[in-house]
């Protein structure tokens, strides 16, 4: 039986990138909120961010992956960025999360994957990390791990990330474009009834706001009732959660919020709460068996912590006021619902496992109805 299962495992096809990308929802005249985007429209649009993504597909049984988040490039675990935890919905399984309400910051990349990998994405991160020069001496780490059910259309059983998986992807992330749709964690979810996937957006504020950078990547696998741009398209389409069988879509959205605003945890927190309310704008509910979960971090050089540190070192630096906190909050909400939306957008037909099969989002008709208003 193992013997089987090797020889199997070597007839899967690992992907880093995908060629031929749908045209954005911005490309086709769609526009979300009123804040210019970064250069890319990207999460990578933040300075120092970078994406890394491994896709396994085997015929119509395996559709599964890894993305890696790293706030910067550097060793992390050495210089920790703040981040913060919200959810929004706790039907999930999201690994480390502890640590980082308690001490609010991150020390490894960000991990999204399916359900039942959950174990190798620690295993990964973990060796990862352990790898660094710097930490020899490390003897914890808090990996980070977030996942969605792909088992719709992923024989999610069968297990088929390995730690080795995870720290390709780690080590393949790197800045610029970000492929989108079924590549990486997106490879086999499903997102209001349709090919759901990764997706990303980001924010520039004006200079007298701030000029920072705020940027999204989600990966979509939630039900709902759809709507792009204040159109009902769910409605309008006839499929939408508590509709013969859509029930079947409802499973989770991992979003991760990246900015290089100088934030620390409690209003990185903040910002993580006003994630969820792009998804509501994009008509997700959060509901029972959804694990709705928002990272967000900083990347702002001067508030980095560093692991070995003098006893009784007070932290000197200056942070934002609250009351500079509502463009960031705008954009966030703005770059989430932006990145869901190009999710679907780029997402691909995928016919999986049992014959289960999640349809491409049918753009051209969306597109049409759009031009009418």
């Amino acid at each position: 039986m193992k013997k089987h299962l090797w020889i199997y495992l070597l007839t899967i096809t690992t992907i880093e990138t995908l060629s031929g990308q749908n045209l954005r929802p911005r490309e086709l005249g769609l526009h979300f909120g009123i804040l210019k985007t970064g250069e890319l429209n990207a999460i990578t649009d933040v300075k120092g961010v970078m994406i890394g993504q491994i896709t396994k597909i085997d015929g119509e049984l395996i559709h599964t992956g890894v993305t890696a988040i790293l706030p910067h490039g550097d060793n992390i675990f050495q210089h920790k960025v703040p981040a913060a935890v919200y959810v929004g919905n706790g039907f999930g399984k999201l690994a480390g999360i502890s640590q980082v309400q308690e001490l609010g910051n991150i020390e490894s990349p960000i991990i999204l994957t399916n359900t039942l990998s959950v174990s190798a994405g620690i295993d990964g991160t973990v060796k990862y990390i352990l790898s660094l020069d710097g930490n020899e001496k490390i003897q914890s780490v808090n990996a980070v791990v977030g996942e969605t059910n792909d088992g719709f259309l992923n024989d999610i059983r069968s297990m088929n990330i390995a730690a080795s998986d995870v720290i390709n992807a780690i080590k393949s992330a790197k800045s610029g474009p970000v492929t989108e749709g079924n590549i990486g964690a997106g490879t086999g979810t499903t997102c209001f009834g349709w090919k759901g996937g990764i997706g990303t957006s980001s924010r520039t504020l004006p200079e007298k706001l701030g000029g920072y950078t705020i940027g999204v990547l989600v990966q979509t696998n939630f039900g709902g009732v759809l709507q792009i741009a204040g159109m009902p398209v769910g409605e309008m389409l006839g499929q939408y959660i508590f509709k013969e069988s859509i029930e079947n879509a409802d499973g989770s959205c991992m979003i991760v919020v990246a900015t290089d605003a100088p934030v620390t945890d409690r209003n990185l927190e903040r910002m993580a709460k006003r994630a969820m309310m792009g998804l509501a704008k994009t008509g997700g509910i959060a509901s029972n068996g959804s694990g709705d979960y928002v990272i967000a971090f900083s990347t702002a050089e001067k508030l980095r912590i560093q692991h070995n540190r003098k006893e009784q070192e007070l932290d000197t630096f200056s942070t934002l006021n609250n009351n500079d906190m509502s463009p960031l909050f705008m954009a966030t909400i703005e770059a989430t619902e932006e990145a869901i939306i190009n999710s679907l957008f780029a997402a691909e037909t995928v016919k999986g496992r049992n014959g289960n099969t999640s349809e491409k989002l049918p753009v051209e008709k969306i597109i049409q109805w759009m031009k009418k208003k």
